[in-house]
């Protein structure tokens, strides 16, 4: 698993370098700390198979910083490139509908039961990447969506909320003082 973990790291750091990311560079770093926040709640929740949480984790936003155009339903085309990647690096066959299970149901804005602990560990690390790149955040306030100071801190407040506010009571216990330290720094009592 390792060969293929440094592998889909360099494919999405390819991907995220590339003219055709929407979010810029930035990505790459939101990425990389959904893949670390995973393998530390798989170690931590346990039981868990660590392979299919740390596929996952990289291939979860494959789609948005592929091609813009597919953003709003990054999870559905997230999951389909995902297939296809494993099955070119042959993946176990029986583990890819589980990696496509944690693509199709990380995101926070579209509600959905997970119904594994890798589905949900995903989405947690998903969410609380957020607290470990708050300058990916900003970048997107500022750069991306031309914010102003006070609307930008605004938005990265109120994803930082949501993200927090999505995670399952396991991750909120673990990362309830990273959630106070961070909102404190931006102003918040």
């Amino acid at each position: 698993m390792e060969q293929l973990s440094n592998w889909l790291e360099q494919e999405i750091k390819t991907r995220c370098d590339s003219e055709s990311n929407f979010f810029g560079p930035t990505a790459f770093y939101h990425i990389k700390a959904v893949e670390e926040n995973a393998e530390f709640l798989a170690d931590r929740i346990g039981n868990v198979d660590k392979d299919v949480v740390v596929a996952a984790s990289w291939l979860h936003d494959v789609a948005s910083v592929t091609n813009k155009e597919y953003y709003e339903d990054h999870h559905i085309y997230g999951a389909q490139i995902a297939e296809d990647i494993l099955k070119e690096k042959n993946y176990p066959e029986e583990k890819i509908p589980l990696v496509k299970n944690c693509i199709l149901n990380h995101r926070g804005s579209v509600l959905k039961e997970k119904l594994s602990k890798e589905e949900q560990i995903v989405a947690d690390a998903d969410a609380i990447s957020h607290f470990d790149q708050v300058p990916s955040l900003f970048y997107l306030a500022f750069e991306v969506k031309g914010l102003s100071y006070e609307e930008g801190l605004e938005f990265v407040k109120g994803k930082l909320k949501r993200s927090y506010n999505k995670l399952s009571d396991e991750s909120k216990e673990i990362y309830k003082d990273k959630y106070k330290d961070v909102m404190k720094v931006l102003g918040e009592k």
